[in-house]
């Protein structure tokens, strides 16, 4: 999903394959199998451009994470956010640093600024 996002544009199955094996040994096979299976469960679409699939995200890596951690919240935390922040907090998963820049973000979108 990375070298899709990192893009900014549709990616051909070589394009990606190049990209992800800059970091991981892997056949341009698996890459194609990779990219379907992502594609199957809905984090990817494809056009074809003659012999070639050009894939592109469905959603922006962002929509994608905060759909996850719903999906977290829902299982292990009973539906609450503040049982996972809290938890992340008592964990020390998030800094001092962070949980300041969070502050700040939510009283921002309290007043209706972005």
């Amino acid at each position: 999903m990375r070298a899709i996002w990192d893009a900014g544009e549709p990616s051909t199955v070589e394009a990606v394959h190049q990209t992800v094996s800059r970091a991981r040994t892997l056949k341009e096979a698996t890459t194609r199998t990779l990219l379907r299976r992502l594609e199957q469960k809905g984090y990817l679409k494809h056009e074809e451009n003659g012999r070639a699939y050009v894939y592109e995200a469905v959603e922006p890596a962002r929509s994608l994470a905060a759909r996850a951690v719903r999906q977290i919240i829902d299982r292990f935390c009973q539906g609450s956010v503040e049982e996972l922040v809290s938890g992340m907090v008592d964990a020390k998963v998030i800094s001092k640093g962070e949980m300041e820049r969070l502050e700040e973000f939510v009283r921002t979108r309290k007043q209706g600024g972005k």
